[in-house]
């Protein structure tokens, strides 16, 4: 007795056992510099941007150590939201105390590369030297940049403008840029 061969669709797992979607949430990548102090303008705006991202269900992702960084995980962890703290040094404990994990790099500064390929965009909120490095490494991985009061840019050439880098007025409207690009 010759069987006929299984249709494709019976070939298809059942809905039941087909492997799960990814889960993984979405990250944002925010920096800026350690050295603002609480209770600033930058400070504030750098807290709510925090607060906003995990209120849309977005993972922080920062350096883990103070000024922007700590104000941006304080508050997304304020609002119920993850933060992933990169630090440089060698020990998780180097971390603010709002970062939910940890990745202790050694790395130094090199680290900030590790920053922002973990955020699938980037909102820069002011800066020193360290986030205008994170900056150049965000736009030459193809990654978008929201410049909240940060650094202006603009080049020769095709760098004319800062292509890629686009600047937001408010917290809420660089937190929409940059979950739009997602």
């Amino acid at each position: 007795m010759s069987q006929n061969p299984p249709s494709r669709g019976s070939l298809d797992k059942p809905e039941a056992t087909k492997e799960p979607r990814n889960r993984r949430q979405r990250q944002v990548a925010v920096i800026g510099g350690r050295g603002v102090e609480e209770g600033g303008e930058l400070w504030a705006l750098a807290e709510e941007v925090g607060r906003r991202l995990a209120e849309a269900g977005v993972t922080v992702v920062c350096g883990g150590g103070g000024g922007v960084m700590e104000a941006a995980a304080r508050g997304a962890a304020e609002a119920g939201g993850s933060v992933i703290g990169i630090v440089p040094g060698e020990s998780p404990e180097d971390a603010n105390r709002y970062c939910s994990q940890v990745v202790a790099t050694g790395i130094g500064h090199a680290r900030n590369l590790a920053v922002v390929c973990s955020g699938e965009a980037v909102i820069a909120i002011g800066g020193e030297w360290g986030t205008l490095s994170e900056i150049g490494f965000a736009r030459t991985i193809g990654h978008r940049v929201v410049a909240l009061r940060s650094w202006e840019l603009n080049g020769q050439e095709g760098m004319r403008g800062g292509p890629g880098v686009v600047t937001a007025d408010t917290a809420e409207a660089a937190v929409t840029a940059a979950v739009e690009s997602l």
